[in-house]
């Protein structure tokens, strides 16, 4: 029987009625959210400090909607907003069910916080060591002991860190009694994690063809019917606005990606074998996903505070942009010494903004000794001159350090309505070692009933969250409904084949001109793909294939790219936007960008996949330039990802960047123009 698995949140501070549309809008078995992205265990790591919860509480806020409801028609809950204090978060949804006079079985997950354990902070990115202080340390677990919780009768089930995709696995464990060994269903549910973890961004939201997405103001949020195979329909509820299709799918496959070879602590998934096709108005399959065993450590996101920041925000009109740059910045410096900073950041961006960060372990010199500074030449600068930004002191910030530590060192403790259960065998729940000791299906699975990231802002450590969405360019694209008329991906399994593009590897990229000053360390190669929240140390780019001889296919140069460019390169081209024919998604994972970039026609992709090369890719956006770029190929879903190291510096907290998640790079991207052969536009 399929388990239909319903996200109402993609992350802290995402739609509230978002949970009750779900369980009211119809039929669901697991009600899930996701409220932890990286940025968010810094922002309640500040919270704390300051005597707030330690979790999300929005999630209570949902909660109260629907507590009553999921437990009158045996919806099961399972959340990642315990955050930091997943304990006092399920004892905060004790208080509200006996506010509400109801008495669900409660069951919440820790073992992740490894704050205050000597741990390896290697960075597992860049090699580097971290002399700093941990403010938070907390592993990624995986979804056994989700699994477990729920086998042991629990109603609701809290986690802190876990992977994304895990609270769409642990359910999976729980209904279908997967082992170890099931690697391929592992691997399914790992994908089907994956596309609805975002929230809206599987049914519309954020899509490159926007304008085909019919009432995206009232996006439906995205539901998995995950099956015993492990194989998913991604759909919505009836009658909800939004989109699923191939395309909406496929953007999301491909967010926050690094290698097909996707890490995790139950499997690696392998997203050059997945196969979409359409099942029906708003449905799409996903099949054929191949599951490897997961590796033998798991990834530790270490959060601490390095310093202040302050940015101000000039505008620049009219003529001589650079020149007026030029003219403020001298007139700044010569008020405040710019060497005086531990770091800055200038950026220009073509729409003549001039953005000037200031970084400082003293709070006081980055605080309104720079901010005044920048006011004062207001009569004494550039004609035109005003400012976006008030005077203002420095803001602390934090950096994201991602480090591996063995599985076996790890030990979930799951409690249910506060008594332990009894610990598992030495190994994490999770891992192929101890998952054959975890119970996974002692408690029937529930009657079906008859017939649920934009950008977190980080204020004064956690004062506000601020939730924004890019701001794409406008291009015109081709209508979803021509491309849904295309052939389904056929399932071959692609190569996944990488392009590397050196580049010395710099600061923080923008779009504009950007300068940068000393003080900050390059990122470097990412080992994980994706939310890829383990792994081994695997070169970046590289492949682990199921079939030996794709190692050789796996290779720096794609053999079968200029096979393809004597097909489609031959025809004058004809200069038009990228987005006519390409869709395109971006995000951050740490310190890199990745961009992925798909077509809807195993033409438009032969083409793309034999034009849109790492240079290429810096010359329409040069602001990549500085920075190494990796292409991977999955021909099986006609797309290329690309991961750009270091872009984003050290990580969303830390980025002086506009864009400090890279969200924008896609559209950035599409609005490029490019010579595309006339039979392409269609």
């Amino acid at each position: 029987m399929t388990l239909r698995i319903a996200n109402c949140s993609g992350f802290f501070g995402d739609r509230l009625s978002a949970a009750r549309e779900m369980v009211e809008g119809g039929p669901i078995d697991v009600l899930t959210g996701d409220w932890l992205a990286e940025l968010t265990m810094l922002i309640l790591a500040g919270n704390r400090l300051k005597g707030r919860p330690g979790y999300a509480p929005t999630f209570l806020r949902q909660l109260e909607d629907v507590l009553g409801p999921c437990l009158d028609k045996s919806i099961k809950i399972v959340t990642n907003a315990g955050g930091l204090d997943p304990a006092g978060c399920a004892d905060a949804v004790h208080d509200l069910a006996n506010r509400l006079g109801l008495s669900p079985t409660i069951a919440h997950i820790t073992g992740d916080d490894l704050t205050g354990r000597p741990l390896d902070l290697t960075n597992a990115d860049t090699g580097e060591p971290l002399t700093a202080t941990p403010l938070t340390a907390n592993a990624y677990l995986g979804g056994r002991p989700i699994a477990t919780a729920l086998a042991a009768g629990a109603d609701v089930v809290v986690t802190g860190r876990v992977t994304d995709a895990a609270l769409v696995t642990g359910p999976g464990i729980w209904r279908y009694g997967w082992g170890p060994e099931d690697l391929d269903q592992l691997a399914g549910s790992v994908v089907a994690g994956h596309v609805i973890e975002c929230g809206c961004q599987a049914t519309g939201g954020n899509y490159a063809f926007f304008q085909d997405v019919p009432d995206l103001a009232h996006c439906g949020f995205p539901i998995a019917e995950l099956n015993a195979d492990g194989s998913a329909v991604i759909t919505k509820h009836p009658g909800t606005g939004g989109l699923v299709s191939v395309g909406t799918v496929t953007a999301q496959l491909v967010y926050e990606l690094g290698s097909p070879r996707y890490l995790g602590p139950d499997v690696v998934a392998r997203f050059d074998t997945i196969t979409l096709a359409d099942d029906g108005p708003d449905r799409v399959l996903i099949s054929g996903v191949r599951g490897e065993p997961p590796p033998d450590t798991l990834k530790v996101a270490v959060n601490y505070l390095a310093g202040y920041r302050n940015t101000m925000t000039l505008v620049l009109t009219g003529l001589d942009a650079q020149a007026k740059a030029r003219a403020a910045e001298d007139a700044l410096w010569a008020r405040v010494p710019r060497d005086s900073f531990d770091r800055v950041d200038v950026e220009l961006t073509d729409s003549g903004l001039l953005r000037i960060t200031v970084m400082d372990a003293d709070e006081r010199r980055a605080g309104r000794a720079f901010s005044s500074a920048v006011v004062e030449t207001g009569l004494a600068s550039y004609p035109g001159f005003y400012a976006l930004t008030p005077p203002g002191n420095a803001t602390p910030y934090g950096v994201y350090w991602p480090v591996l530590i063995p599985a076996s060192e790890v030990r979930p403790r799951i409690f249910v309505n506060g008594d332990e259960l009894p610990p598992p065998a030495p190994g994490i729940a999770g891992t192929r070692q101890a998952a054959s000791t975890i119970a996974t299906h002692s408690v029937p699975a529930p009657e079906t009933a008859s017939a649920t990231g934009p950008v977190e802002a980080v204020i004064a450590a956690g004062d506000a969250v601020e939730a924004t969405t890019p701001h794409p360019v406008p291009v015109p694209g081709r209508r979803e409904a021509a491309r849904r008329s295309s052939a389904p991906a056929d399932g071959a399994q692609g190569a996944g084949n990488v392009t590397r593009n050196g580049g010395q590897e710099a600061g923080s990229g923008g779009q504009g001109l950007r300068r940068s000053g000393a003080g900050q360390a390059s990122a470097g190669d990412r080992q994980a793909a994706g939310d890829a929240p383990s792994g081994g140390v695997q070169p970046t780019g590289q492949t682990s294939p199921i079939e030996p001889q794709a190692a050789e296919r796996a290779s720096v140069i794609e053999p079968q790219a200029a096979e393809r460019a004597s097909v489609v390169g031959s025809e004058a081209g004809v200069r038009v936007p990228l987005g006519w024919i390409a869709g395109a998604r971006s995000g951050d994972k740490g310190g890199n960008a990745n961009l992925g970039v798909w077509a809807d026609t195993q033409e438009r992709y032969d083409w793309l996949a034999a034009h849109l090369t790492p240079d290429t890719l810096k010359h329409l956006l040069p602001a990549l330039a500085p920075h190494r770029v990796d292409r991977y190929e999955l021909s099986n879903i006609k797309a290329l990802n690309f991961v750009i190291h270091g872009l984003l510096g050290r990580g969303v907290a830390a980025s002086p960047r506009m864009d400090p998640q890279a969200k924008a790079l896609g559209e950035e991207l599409r609005a490029k123009e490019v010579d595309i052969p006339p039979h392409l536009r269609g």
